[in-house]
């Protein structure tokens, strides 16, 4: 079963339809939107501030998520795929975001609405990523915008993906 854990009486809310794996780790002011999934070794900690999670959301294997006490929250938008082992830290993802794996966010920085962050990226404290751009680099930096082909063949494909994928384990579930 997924450890899920209250903070100071604040205990994580899932929306519907939503997937944890067995060995995630969900505490404290977290609340996710519906059709989630939060993937194996994942550990989501809204234990020194919030954590807010849009609609169709994946995080996936080896992933963080955290903030900073009584400095950042972390809010992230509908339709975002955050890769496996990412760091994604106090920061604002918007709508239809990709981060690949390995990425770093940091405090204060927002992501755009139809961005991608690159697998190994790290997208330093406070940095703004234009929407519909492609960051990549230590520290990031845009390489170029984001052709339509890549939103419905990598954005949209992934997050439709996981949902199918967290299906199964639900089927499975229920034997």
């Amino acid at each position: 079963m997924p450890l899920i854990l209250p903070v100071k009486g604040v205990l994580p809310v899932f929306g519907e339809n939503c997937y944890i794996a067995p060995n995630a780790t969900v505490v404290g002011d977290v609340i996710t939107g519906d059709d989630c999934s939060i993937w194996f070794n994942a550990v989501i900690r809204g234990d020194v501030n919030s954590i807010r999670i849009g609609n169709k959301v994946n995080i996936q294997d080896g992933a963080v998520v955290h903030c900073t006490y009584q400095k950042t929250k972390t809010i992230i938008g509908n339709n975002v795929s955050i890769g496996h082992n990412a760091i994604v830290h106090g920061c604002t993802v918007h709508d239809n975001v990709l981060i690949g794996m390995g990425a770093i966010v940091m405090d204060n920085a927002e992501i755009g609405n139809y961005s991608i962050i690159a697998a190994g990226a790290v997208v330093p404290e406070g940095v703004k990523v234009e929407a519909g751009s492609i960051y990549a680099g230590v520290p990031a930096k845009k390489i170029k915008d984001v052709p339509e082909e890549l939103i419905s063949g990598e954005i949209n494909r992934i997050a439709g993906n996981y949902l199918m994928y967290s299906s199964w384990f639900k089927e499975g579930e229920k034997k």
